[in-house]
């Protein structure tokens, strides 16, 4: 059985995009870990923007079926946490550009 990387996790995951912002999961900063077991199950630990995302359900279940569609896994786990509070600190810098969020030089 060939391994998952956390690379071709996370490169699945940045095809899950907040339906608010223009920006992938992973960009984000929302996604905090990734954990890979000796069976290939995946296991997501990530976050949202707020508490009160309304959409964090289904963020979360559309990061599910992206780890679950990369051959050779045969099941995924998303857990959302609340802590560390995400912070637009965690995004990329092409996420802060795109979303002209103010950059530390």
């Amino acid at each position: 059985m060939p391994t998952i990387t956390q690379e071709e996790v996370l490169t699945a995951l940045k095809e899950c995009y907040d339906p608010e912002l223009p920006v992938n999961i992973v960009d984000l900063g929302l996604v905090y870990g990734v954990e890979i077991n000796e069976d290939n199950k995946v296991h997501v630990t990530m976050t949202m923007t707020t508490p009160g995302c309304g959409m964090a359900r289904e963020i979360a279940l559309e990061a599910k079926a992206k780890a679950k569609s990369i051959p050779g896994v045969p099941d995924a786990i998303v857990t959302v946490v609340w802590e560390p509070a995400w912070d637009p600190s965690r995004m990329s810098p092409e996420a802060k550009a795109k979303l002209g969020v103010a950059q530390n030089i």
